[in-house]
């Protein structure tokens, strides 16, 4: 928790419920110990979402296909959701809940190395959040930005690593010192990669949110305009 329990737990129970299946699909995930968006996730992206109403979106990291869901809900009624997912036990629920929900012709799911999937996908997408394994947020971010059309949105989860991300990483079990030294990394690039500009936010477990810039002769076209 980075920001402090009582106001977070202040700001969520100002928030409205989520349809009913949603609402059941995120405590049976959090029944079985499955990580689903923070509560103040859900209020970020679905505020993102109606600013943007992206029509093609991408996700890496499915789990089990709760966050697809809420895009599908909160976002663009025609929009489609390609979503990534290698975990083998949790593809089949991702497809029973994406059934159960009657969106099984709104969502792709691809089974399998997200890093193989990333090169092989054409894009653009309007909209992309990464939710998968941390330590790999900073191999996938060249395709990630190959992918993303210019003024898309790109939103990054869990990036602060319940706050031990601003430790020493000898402070940092040993265990996640290189997820420590990867993440640090990305978010260097993401602030300072000249496609993008990069807010990160203390929400939840750390976000990320980044626009990617247009390519520079489109904007110097617009300065002569002007």
């Amino acid at each position: 928790m980075i920001v402090g329990e009582r106001i977070a737990a202040y700001l969520n129970s100002l928030e409205a419920d989520n349809t009913e299946l949603l609402e059941q699909i995120e405590r049976e995930a959090r029944e079985t110990y499955v990580p689903v968006i923070r509560r103040e996730m859900q209020s970020f992206l679905k505020t993102l979402l109606a600013v943007r109403q992206p029509k093609s979106i991408l996700e890496v990291g499915t789990a089990v296909g709760f966050s697809a869901l809420f895009m599908c809900e909160y976002g663009h009624p025609k929009a489609h959701i390609t979503t990534i997912e290698k975990y083998e036990k949790r593809i089949p629920i991702a497809r029973e809940n994406f059934r159960r929900a009657g969106r099984e012709k709104q969502i792709t799911l691809l089974e399998g190395d997200a890093f193989h999937h990333l090169k092989a996908l054409s894009g653009p997408f309007d909209f992309i959040f990464m939710d998968a394994a941390k330590g790999q947020y900073l191999y996938f971010l060249p395709e990630v930005l190959r992918l993303l059309a210019p003024g898309g949105f790109l939103v990054s989860d869990n990036v602060l690593q319940d706050g031990d991300l601003v430790e020493s990483r000898f402070a940092v079990e040993r265990r996640n010192r290189t997820i420590h030294s990867r993440m640090r990394d990305y978010l260097y690039e993401l602030k300072h990669n000249p496609q993008l500009v990069t807010s990160i936010l203390p929400l939840g477990d750390g976000v990320t949110f980044s626009v990617k810039q247009e390519r520079e002769e489109n904007s110097a076209k617009k300065e002569e305009q002007l």
